[in-house]
């Protein structure tokens, strides 16, 4: 179900009152396709050959040429046409499957680039764990995970002495009465603080349950069963969260349930950045897919949402629309990067179909129609001047590069071996290579989809 049906499903039945119950989705575990490399390109040779099973490519490895040439830390070549590497990890630990892939249900996996080019790989377990893990250039498991307590994974994010994890806990609802209806869960969203060998160094909560506010509280900010997943981004010093979140209501003796989104901002040591111009008690409501980006040019966190009010794609506090839609239950809003020169470019679908849209402070000044048929479009920075539009083409995933000026396409469309997800996306590294964490063929395993450097 995507998260537009979970919005039109819970208004017809009044979402935004106390009165829903909880429907939770037992998560399955998923097997992952056959890996293959970019088609249309020739893979090139890594720096380290990876001490496990990586894709075979569609031919002979070239030479190096003029148009292929080594770059960053872990050396990966860059070549004239995108091309994949798809690599398996076995992992300690089993891993929460994709389920139906809802907006309610829980996210299995998330990747994150450290400086030195390698990553950290965050997992769902299903033991009430989130576990993390060390990738070296490889993709390739180095060490042991350490585990975080958690119920829900939401995102990772890398800098120089670690980085932070987005998870979810479990909360307290307490007993003010709802004006209607029976509980659901009211839990808790935390900023994770490891250090650079994956070791906790602080912990932060950014929902503002407390010992004497509890769920059902007057004010509370919680998570529940509704869309609340939510994204990090980091300025180098301080981190940012923002999601979904429930919002309580007094509504007499009694409370009344909504929903909308939340950013916070949180300082290297771990304290509320109260002050933070950017962050805000509630944005977009009703809200769905939290996108967020730290713009260096501006000073400024972006954030844009999808939303029920006036049905389209909007910045927040206050709303701005960036492009309108309708509520037919198709309403996605994808991933969020900074342009070329100035402002952004956000991905989103209605009605199966991916748009990318350019925009500065609000209004977009420039609509691509990508051809995409999907309902679930992800966008990330690849390298320089350039992005990457990802969505899933049968059993694996379809990805098209733009320049990141001017809109226009960069090559050909090629094939990435992996499983896509709804909710999960790629991530950007510093040698202009793109990543993603996908289901691998067991659940104990997940695969590294890499797409190598543009020349």
């Amino acid at each position: 179900m995507t998260a537009t049906m979970a919005v039109a499903l819970a208004l017809t039945a009044g979402a935004c009152s106390s009165s829903k119950t909880v429907d939770p989705v037992a998560a399955a575990a998923a097997a992952a396709p056959e890996t293959s490399a970019a088609s249309g390109a020739a893979a090139a040779p890594a720096a380290a050959a990876p001490s496990g099973s990586v894709a075979p490519s569609a031919s002979a490895p070239a030479p190096p040429s003029a148009t292929t040439a080594a770059t960053g830390a872990c050396g990966r070549v860059k070549s004239a046409k995108p091309v994949t590497r798809v690599t398996e990890v076995k992992l300690p630990s089993k891993v929460t499957g994709y389920g139906g892939e809802g907006d309610t249900e829980k996210l299995p996996m998330a990747i994150a680039a450290r400086p030195d080019g390698g990553s950290w790989l965050a997992w769902l377990g299903t033991d009430g764990k989130v576990y993390l893990g060390h990738l070296g250039c490889d993709d390739k498991l180095i060490g042991t995970p350490t585990s975080f307590t958690g119920i829900d994974l939401q995102d990772v994010q890398a800098d120089k002495t670690g980085g932070v994890l987005l998870l979810t806990r479990k909360g307290n609802c307490g007993d003010t009465p709802l004006c209607g209806g029976t509980s659901s869960p009211c839990n808790t969203m935390h900023m994770i603080r490891f250090d650079t060998s994956g070791k906790l160094v602080w912990e932060r909560q950014v929902t503002n349950l407390t010992g004497s506010r509890t769920g059902y509280d007057d004010g509370a900010r919680f998570v529940w069963w509704y869309q609340h997943h939510g994204r990090l981004a980091s300025d180098g010093k301080t981190y940012a969260a923002y999601f979904g979140v429930a919002i309580t209501v007094k509504n007499g003796s009694c409370v009344d349930i909504h929903e909308g989104d939340r950013m916070q901002v949180v300082s290297s040591s771990g304290a509320l950045a109260t002050g933070n111009k950017d962050a805000f008690e509630v944005g977009c409501s009703h809200a769905w897919t939290s996108r967020i980006v730290w713009d260096p040019r501006t000073s400024h966190y972006i954030t844009v949402c999808a939303t029920d009010n006036s049905c389209r794609i909007a910045r927040p506090n206050p709303y701005r629309t960036v492009a309108a839609g309708t509520c037919d239950g198709t309403l996605f809003g994808g991933d969020l990067v900074l342009a070329r020169s100035s402002g952004y470019w956000t991905a989103w679908s209605q009605g199966g179909k991916a748009r990318l849209e350019h925009f500065t402070s609000a209004k977009s000044d420039k609509t691509i129609s990508t051809g995409a048929a999907t309902g679930h479009p992800h966008l990330v920075t690849y390298g320089t001047g350039r992005m990457l539009l990802s969505w899933q083409s049968g059993s694996s995933m379809a990805a098209q590069a733009y320049d990141s000026g001017t809109g226009k396409t960069v090559g050909a469309k090629f094939t990435v071996s992996a499983k896509d997800h709804d909710y999960m996306s790629f991530k950007a590294y510093a040698d202009g290579s793109v990543a993603y964490a996908a289901a691998g063929s067991s659940t104990s395993a997940v695969k590294i989809a890499r797409v190598l450097p543009l020349s």
